[in-house]
């Protein structure tokens, strides 16, 4: 079992900046790809970021590229999310989650959390981002 709790959340204005961190315990932080979700008002959750249990691999949603970075620190047991240049329709809650990829591979780790779907869940962080 993994848990995940996030913080860094907060108000901020438009074109302002904000980290996300998300501290991992449980299982080996290596052994599992990393991904941040979000879920704003009335609309379903959606994938932002996810990175390989290395960090040798990232993906992004279209939404976020060239505005968001996810990174990890396997010493430190956590994940990170540097959002920049935030719009107001970035205001959701975010969600840190985790996906074993030692008993399939890193690939396959994160294509599950690329459609959308992880094995452990934090419990959010808000983000408002006001006009």
């Amino acid at each position: 079992h993994v848990r995940l709790v996030e913080s860094g959340g907060g108000l901020v204005q438009a074109g302002g900046s904000l980290r996300l961190s998300c501290v991992a315990s449980g299982r080996t932080f290596g052994r599992n790809a990393m991904g941040w979700f979000r879920q704003a008002p009335g609309k379903e959750r959606e994938f932002v970021a996810a990175i390989s249990g290395f960090g040798i691999s990232t993906y992004y949603a279209e939404s976020v590229k060239g505005r968001f970075t996810i990174s990890r620190d396997n010493s430190r047991n956590t994940v990170y999310l540097q959002m920049n240049s935030l719009k107001p329709e970035d205001t959701a809650v975010f969600y840190c989650a985790a996906e074993p990829q030692d008993r399939t591979s890193a690939s396959e780790a994160m294509g599950v959390l690329r459609g959308g779907s992880a094995t452990y869940w934090g419990q959010g962080t808000q983000v408002t981002v006001s006009s």
